[in-house]
């Protein structure tokens, strides 16, 4: 770099020497008050447990199919999602202790309920029947957040239990409706009961094989979807909370085998309509022994419990007897 020559020096010239007058740099304006902060959305809004969308989803879809689709199935599948978004911001507000940065999803929520929930009402009263069944888990599940133990294996089989008991509301919401008092005991229809004489062809359904008669299939559907969800839960957490706990892994795969191994002494009693639930439960049985001991990313096996929970809801259609 080229130095200066001697008696030169640093700057700018001198302006005021020559007459010209030396423009004086203006400073900044200051802010005349503090930026505001970006306001934060409170927290609660949208639950941030992706596995609990497929418990969501499959036994509704499942009961519905099985009756067939009908009017009042979407202002309950409303009010199902939005009981849930609910659900979830009560338990994060109870499990904060009631700090009041998690009212306002549980008051929006609570509000959104109404109209799905009336819509309900009108279209099938006789479903405020299961409210007796859900109640009691809702206040298990809710107090497990308040003693902030909402990761426990109480809660976790608590909400499968109320999620799989979507299938047979879904199921009765599409159905015809209960006899009037009054009317030939030929109309009743309520869980369990069956028409006199009636076979699959009686349904009516938009499948066309599904209907009263079929109560017993329902409840046999209901109980692979609860198997099959609380095993998820038990495989998950052996990949992300419980991962390395070995204890906790013998715990998921010795559920998984016992599972399989019961699903083929049904099969050994029943005949082989119940094959390809053994088939389907022995792949997960042994999915929950391999792949806890690799490296497999969330998204990986995220993806995987997709794919299961499509084929366990296809079974519970399909092999129990639903769709003929």
């Amino acid at each position: 770099m080229p130095r200066q020559a001697a008696g030169s020096t640093t700057g700018p010239p001198n302006r005021q020497a020559s007459g010209q007058s030396r423009p004086t740099a203006r400073p900044p304006a200051r802010p005349t008050g503090r930026p505001r902060p970006k306001r934060r959305r409170s927290p609660g809004w949208v639950p941030d447990q992706h596995g609990a969308w497929a418990m969501l989803v499959v036994p509704f879809v499942v009961g519905m199919l099985a009756a067939g689709p009908a009017p009042v199935h979407l202002p309950l599948a409303v009010l199902w999602v939005v009981g849930y978004f609910d659900f979830y911001a009560v338990g994060l507000w109870l499990k904060s202790r009631r700090k009041t940065r998690y009212v306002p999803p549980v008051r929006a929520y609570s509000i959104a309920l109404v109209v799905p929930a009336a819509a309900v009402l009108a279209l099938r009263p006789g479903l405020v029947v299961w409210a007796p069944a859900f109640a009691p888990l809702v206040v298990i599940s809710l107090w497990c957040s308040h003693r902030r133990r909402d990761r426990s294996l109480l809660n976790d089989a608590t909400t499968v239990l109320a999620a799989c008991l979507m299938l047979p509301v879904a199921f009765f919401a599409g159905i015809p409706a209960p006899a009037l008092p009054g009317s030939t005991p030929a109309g009743s229809v309520l869980p369990g009961s069956a028409l006199p004489g009636s076979t699959l062809s009686d349904a009516g359904g938009w499948l066309g094989q599904a209907g009263p008669a079929n109560w017993p299939q329902v409840w046999v559907a209901t109980a692979l979807v609860l198997v099959y969800f609380f095993g998820t839960v038990l495989y998950v957490k052996t990949l992300i909370r419980r991962r390395g706990d070995r204890g906790f892994l013998a715990v998921s795969v010795g559920y998984h085998a016992v599972v399989t191994v019961a699903a083929a002494g049904l099969t050994a009693a029943v005949g082989q309509a119940w094959g390809p639930v053994v088939v389907v439960f022995a792949l997960l049985a042994a999915r929950s022994w391999w792949v806890p001991r690799t490296a497999a990313k969330p998204i990986q096996f995220g993806l995987g419990e997709f794919a299961a929970s499509v084929v366990v809801g296809a079974l519970a259609l399909g092999v129990v007897g639903l769709l003929g």
